[in-house]
């Protein structure tokens, strides 16, 4: 379907300099247009965009499946309180620095939640307390108690997936 999007103003365009180069240049088909020298072109035309303006976005649109905002996941369904809660907190304290498909996050200066290995709930815990891996880009203990729990949760739950 994008292919139709891709193509439909070179189609159109080659329709205006065809009807250009038969009506025998620029200022014949400006003539023929406006004077009604061709009342079937006076209709047509406007009918051709018309209609490539409505056909165009909706097969766009059509073409565009299940697929939610710009990433192509389909929303989470049935999510409990506690990964809701896991999932906002990380939105809120997390999604700035890591990057995590799950909520569409691309943060620069974290890791790549998707793509570090193994993440478990214990693992990703540590990291919160102790500051990532030590290297003191991230500071230690930025959620603490049951918070980093449900952010631990939440992304051993959702990296890599």
């Amino acid at each position: 379907m994008d292919v139709v999007g891709l193509l439909a103003p070179f189609v159109l365009l080659g329709i205006a300099v065809v009807f250009v180069a038969f009506s025998g240049g620029p200022a014949r088909a400006r003539e023929a247009y406006l004077t009604g020298g061709n009342r079937a072109v006076k209709i047509v035309i406007p009918v051709i965009y018309i209609v490539a303006g409505l056909a165009i976005p909706a097969a766009v649109i059509a073409g565009r499946g299940e697929a939610t905002g710009a990433t192509g996941q389909l929303p989470e369904k049935d999510l409990s309180a506690d990964t809701e809660e896991g999932k906002l907190l990380f939105k809120r304290t997390c999604a700035s620095c890591h990057t995590l498909g799950a909520v569409n996050a691309r943060g620069v200066t974290g890791p790549n939640l998707d793509d570090i290995g193994k993440v478990t709930p214990d693992r990703i815990k540590e990291a919160i307390q102790a500051g990532g891996t030590g290297e003191g880009r991230m500071p230690q203990e930025l959620l603490s108690g049951e918070d980093a729990q449900l952010v631990a949760d939440y992304v051993a739950r959702t990296a890599g997936k």
